[in-house]
């Protein structure tokens, strides 16, 4: 495996982890449900467990990418099936945030995420790129 994906993996993968972990504490600090109806109890639940599952997946991804990579048992196929996955989902974050921008009351807050998740995705990118650019000798 070479040196420069297990670096930036592991990079990718604890922003990711990190990501995950802070969000599910983002609803309270922002107090997301002041700003539904009290009485509409059903879409309280639908954005908690919508976080919830955004999170957790988060979380979920950047271990499993780590493991994938440091570990003897994942073979080139596998990591470059959650790498693609992985660069996927951190894409349509990056598009998300150019046309949909969070954070827009703050320009440092809309860009500085924007930057981050950019950066995030070069990790995963790059990575995915140097595993399938990579030669491998037939048997």
């Amino acid at each position: 495996m070479n040196l420069l994906v297990k670096i930036l993996v592991t990079l990718g993968s604890s922003a990711s982890i990190g990501f995950g972990i802070w969000h599910f504490f983002v609803p309270k600090a922002w107090k997301w449900y002041s700003y539904i109806d009290a009485g509409a109890t059903e879409l309280v639940a639908a954005v908690r467990a919508i976080n919830v599952f955004f999170s957790l997946s988060l979380v979920l991804f950047g271990i499993v990418n780590i493991l994938f990579v440091y570990g003897d048992r994942a073979n080139r196929y596998s990591i470059v099936v959650m790498l693609a996955a992985t660069c996927i989902l951190w894409l349509t974050r990056v598009v998300f945030q150019l046309i949909y921008p969070q954070g827009s009351i703050n320009p440092y807050l809309q860009y500085g995420m924007l930057s981050a998740f950019v950066l995030v995705s070069l990790c995963y990118l790059v990575s995915l790129y140097l595993m399938v650019s990579q030669k491998i000798a037939v048997a």
